[in-house]
């Protein structure tokens, strides 16, 4: 675990501007000259591995993706308390609707995958969750470039990304 407050002061010595975490999950917000968010990303990476010691993929992701993600949100994602609702965010490098390939959801429990640019959707009712096929994609090459997201921290991210972008 890095202190939220440690890594924010990290982000900030990078150069990067209006740095602010959410949650103790490594989501963190900042402002850069940058707009490769692969150059971002490697910076970062080694960032976190020369300061804590932690070998660690991370995703970047724009205002505007995160804009264009929330608006294609299914609409039956309506937060019913039933289900689980995921957001797979996608490496740029694994990017591409081909990660869809070999998946093999089991359609009685869980409700994959719709790809969006950016990420992967992915729902299944709680009491199904440890049965379900996305609960063993960890040890898979490709989705060892991704980060899980709840619907809520998305759209909690999202929100806070709207508001540092209207500053």
């Amino acid at each position: 675990m890095i202190n939220m407050s440690s890594l924010k002061t990290s982000f900030e010595q990078l150069g990067f501007k209006d740095v602010s975490t959410y949650i103790n999950s490594g989501n963190i917000l900042f402002k850069s000259k940058e707009t490769d968010a692969r150059k971002l990303e490697k910076k970062i990476e080694q960032m976190l591995s020369q300061e804590y010691k932690l070998e660690s993929k991370v995703v970047v992701k724009s205002y505007s993706e995160m804009a264009n993600l929330i608006a294609s949100l299914p609409k039956k994602w309506n937060g019913d308390k039933a289900y689980r609702f995921n957001v797979m965010f996608l490496r740029h490098a694994i990017d591409s609707e081909d990660i869809l390939k070999g998946l093999e959801p089991n359609q009685e429990i869980e409700e994959v995958v719709v790809y969006r640019p950016g990420a992967l959707l992915w729902s299944s009712r709680l009491c199904d969750l440890n049965q379900t096929s996305m609960a063993k994609l960890g040890n898979k090459k490709p989705f060892q470039e991704v980060t899980v997201r709840n619907l809520n921290t998305t759209r909690k991210l999202y929100e806070l990304l709207k508001k540092m972008a209207e500053d």
